[in-house]
């Protein structure tokens, strides 16, 4: 459109410009609903997170030993939480409207769905249910592609740069992850026949693909938010992405073909990737600020996300250590040694502690809701990040020692913290001023 801009009346001393000559201000997209569809997302995940932690109380035969909770903290929690998560922090990045609210939605569902027929259906034994489960499970994931990548496409900011290559590999790796697992809950006799190779392609694809690459991409946005230092490049945040997203693949590749040489160069470059994240966190720590309110709320939140990554790093050099040591063995492959660093420390952690900053930072309410919801969410901030590194450190130590007596206390110790933490973010969720009055100013 062309031509002279509007000319605006010329006013005297002391008048004041009516409404109807004001021009137009542009505004940016609404997020109202988005902001409710990812919190009713988030709520869903730190559900699963509650059960993961109910089902380690189970006997050890209607567990599957770890196969339980570890499958309803990561599939379940972790898997939507990125489902509602991803798609809104790539509408940010590219300044774009959300993706519609029905899509959205769906996709959230057909996660949580997918995720809770495939674990309490296989551990029951309901083969067919579970494949069910794991087929919504890959058409939720679809979903979530499309209502991350929509806004990228029509956005008026940057495509998302880095973190957009992390969120696309990551899609992919668990698309392949779960096609695997599909096709073994189901029967497929080749896949269960080679089940002893598959199963740790699965794995990397799912949880070291998949859910690392998402929570470490999105940390390079929000961990210098939390820290309240500056977004900015750093040599560090490609490193980590590039050695993730070339580190998942490769294992996998080697695990499937057997090649040792192939899956020993992507547990490096995955080594990497995780010890890339560590240099990037202690590079935003260097430049933080200092927060002068809430500081309680502040320090949990970022205690939370630093031991998150210290977890990460450490549950992949043991991961990564075990494949140069052992080769493409069915040793090199072991729940135990890292159930505690990734599913704990590193998944659960991370997504307590986003929640936790996020909640009062751009979830729904006004601002007296979202002061009181600080307050809240920051009583006994340090206490419980330290309760909780003890309990991850005890829970770790004693599966990989196999003590009965460490392993236990570890557990409750997280159990009861992070139950803690669950139920003030749900306190803090619903209807935060009648339980916590704000002071009167």
């Amino acid at each position: 459109m062309t031509g002279r801009p509007r000319e605006l009346p010329v006013l005297g001393p002391g008048e004041a410009r009516s409404p109807s000559t004001l021009p137009p201000v542009a505004r940016g997209p609404s997020r109202s609903a988005d902001r409710r569809i990812t919190a009713g997302g988030i709520a869903v995940a730190c559900t699963f997170i509650l059960l993961g932690g109910l089902a380690t109380l189970l006997p050890p035969d209607r567990r599957h030993g770890t196969w339980l909770p570890l499958h309803l903290v990561l599939a379940g929690g972790a898997g939507t939480a990125i489902a509602a998560l991803m798609p809104f922090f790539t509408a940010a990045l590219a300044a774009a409207p959300p993706a519609p609210p029905r899509l959205r939605v769906t996709a959230i569902s057909l996660v949580a769905i997918g995720a809770f027929l495939v674990t309490a259906s296989y551990a029951g034994g309901h083969g067919l249910v579970a494949g069910a489960g794991a087929s919504l499970y890959l058409l939720g994931l679809v979903a979530v592609a499309a209502a991350a990548w929509l806004p990228l496409r029509r956005g008026l900011g940057p495509r998302g740069g880095i973190v957009a290559v992390a969120y696309s590999v990551a899609i992919l790796d668990v698309l392949v992850g779960v096609a695997l697992a599909t096709a073994f809950v189901t029967g497929d006799r080749a896949v269960a026949d080679a089940w002893g190779a598959v199963k740790p392609a699965h794995a990397w694809l799912n949880l070291l693909g998949f859910v690392a690459l998402v929570v470490a991409g999105t940390l390079l946005h929000l961990l210098p938010t939390v820290l309240g230092t500056r977004i900015r490049r750093r040599r560090s945040a490609t490193v980590t992405v590039v050695g993730l997203a070339v580190g998942a693949p490769l294992v996998a590749a080697g695990f499937l073909t057997g090649r040792t040489v192939i899956a020993q160069a992507g547990a490096i470059a995955a080594m990497v990737g995780a010890l890339a994240l560590v240099t990037y966190a202690i590079s935003c720590l260097a430049d933080r600020g200092r927060w002068t309110t809430d500081i309680p709320w502040h320090r949990f939140a970022m205690g939370s996300l630093l031991a998150g990554v210290a977890w990460f790093a450490t549950g992949m050099l043991v991961a990564g250590g075990r494949i140069l040591w052992m080769g493409v063995t069915p040793d090199a492959w072991l729940l135990a040694p890292i159930a505690g660093p990734l599913a704990v420390g590193w998944v659960a952690q991370t997504i307590i502690g986003s929640v936790t900053h996020l909640l009062p930072a751009v979830g729904p309410g006004d601002p007296v809701t979202h002061a009181t919801q600080r307050r809240l969410l920051g009583i006994a901030g340090v206490p419980r990040v330290v309760t909780l590194q003890l309990g991850t450190a005890m829970l770790t130590i004693g599966m990989a020692g196999a003590s009965l007596v460490v392993t236990s206390a570890g557990m409750w110790l997280v159990l009861v913290v992070a139950g803690a933490d669950l139920a003030l973010l749900a306190i803090a969720a619903v209807r935060p001023v009648r339980w916590w009055p704000t002071p009167i100013r």
